[in-house]
């Protein structure tokens, strides 16, 4: 049974049929997934999806496709990590990582907006998908795809990370890589997508691809035994996953899935070399203004955010704030994530780590409530970012007195009591 309704313009409210649609022909606004609610609060709850598969599809009432699932049987579920080492060290005492960098095919949280993307692809009766990416959604739409059996064209910037290239080659993909940021990439995709009848993932799929994302917000009040976070730091490059965190959120408030009432404030994290929506909301502006990228963080590089103006919207009315972060900043949050939890994330959770910290430390983010920050994708995708940050290995001779006159004497016999493990929920 499909409770998908259609879409709906979220600037202007007209109601659009269930199809590859992106922008409303009247005002321009984008296009969002809507649901009978009413449908799903007698079939949806706790007991329900508790019982369902261990994946993102135990939500698939709130999940914009028809039938069956068609992909992403593998995805979602990840691990919320109580980061108790984490938090004495920023002095929180409820904290959680929130960690798609693993259990997912590709490692990242891509691969959930995928599963869901790819599902609608079948019923819309597409042969070919396709997406621009900044990396992650190279990997999926490239792995998924060819599960699906699709056929799939993926385009990137020229300069991206040499291990999201190699993460979507491998999977024998028409992979493009174009002379330009992203947002040139994904303008010419646009293109593209008028012309070619394909099913362009985050562009005629948009609408659908998105949802997938409120899948981190629903396993994040699950995993918290049905309560919303207090705070939720997220990265954001088009914007999208805040926005639909907050309507995961919103939705398990309104079908009664909550012990409590939802009281979640979101804050921004973005990099100081890419960050228009975070310039936003600090500066106080109703005025996004695009940028041209230039960081480390090329996952989060969108200089001109499709959902910017949605983000900062979030972030206002759940009494939120956002972030922006340095390169060095975000090295020093990937080696401070792995140095306290063992957690290696790539560059756009180094962001959010560091953003989250910069919040604790400025008094922003109260150190007495359950605060989750969401770290979205494996750090062996980036590691050439931090290699001239994490120091070199000991070079010693086979023997004993070459490892006591390097390694002993240097470092010390001394033997700490370790800290006490985290808690995977």
């Amino acid at each position: 049974m499909s409770f998908l309704k259609g879409l709906k313009c979220r600037e202007c409210g007209r109601d659009y049929p269930k199809e590859a649609l992106y922008v409303c022909e009247y005002c321009f606004g984008s296009l969002e997934a809507s649901y009978d609610y009413e449908a799903i609060r007698h079939v949806m709850s706790r007991d329900h999806i508790q019982k369902g598969p261990k994946s993102l599809w135990r939500y698939r009432e709130l999940l914009p496709i028809d039938g069956e699932p068609r992909a992403g049987f593998y995805s979602g579920m990840t691990p919320l990590v109580k980061a108790d080492i984490l938090g004495r060290e920023l002095g929180v005492k409820h904290l959680y990582i929130k960690d798609d960098s693993v259990c997912h095919p590709t490692w990242s949280f891509k691969d959930r907006v995928v599963a869901v993307a790819l599902s609608r692809a079948k019923e819309l009766g597409f042969d070919t998908v396709a997406c621009a990416s900044t990396g992650n959604l190279a990997n999926s739409v490239a792995a998924n795809g060819a599960w699906a059996g699709f056929k799939r064209y993926v385009f990137i910037p020229a300069n991206l990370e040499q291990a999201k290239v190699i993460g979507t080659l491998v999977y024998s993909p028409n992979l493009v890589a174009v002379n330009g940021n992203y947002d040139d990439v994904n303008r010419l995709c646009s293109e593209i997508a008028s012309k070619y009848r394909w099913g362009f993932v985050n562009i005629n799929l948009r609408a659908y691809y998105a949802e997938g994302s409120k899948t981190v917000g629903f396993e994040m009040a699950e995993q918290l035994g049905w309560r919303a976070p207090d705070h939720v730091i997220a990265p954001a490059a088009s914007g999208s996953l805040i926005t639909k965190i907050w309507k995961a959120l919103k939705e398990f408030d309104k079908l009664g899935l909550l012990e409590a009432p939802m009281k979640t404030k979101v804050y921004c994290a973005q990099a100081l070399g890419c960050s228009p929506i975070s310039t936003a909301i600090l500066e106080g502006s109703d005025v996004i203004k695009p940028v041209k990228p230039a960081t480390i963080a090329k996952s989060l590089a969108i200089g001109n955010p499709a959902d910017g103006y949605y983000a900062k919207d979030v972030i206002h009315q759940s009494g939120g704030a956002a972030a922006s972060v340095t390169d060095d900043e975000i090295r020093e949050g990937i080696k401070l994530l792995a140095r306290t939890e063992g957690i290696f994330t790539e560059t756009a959770g180094g962001v959010t780590v560091a953003s989250a910290k910069k919040l604790i430390e400025q008094g922003v983010i109260p150190k007495n409530e359950t605060v989750v920050i969401t770290i979205t994708g494996n750090g062996l995708k980036t590691q050439e970012a931090i290699q001239d940050a994490v120091g070199k290995p000991a070079l010693i001779e086979p023997s004993l007195a070459s490892f006591e006159e390097r390694v002993m004497s240097e470092r010390g016999n001394n033997r700490s009591t370790a800290p006490a493990p985290s808690t995977i929920l």
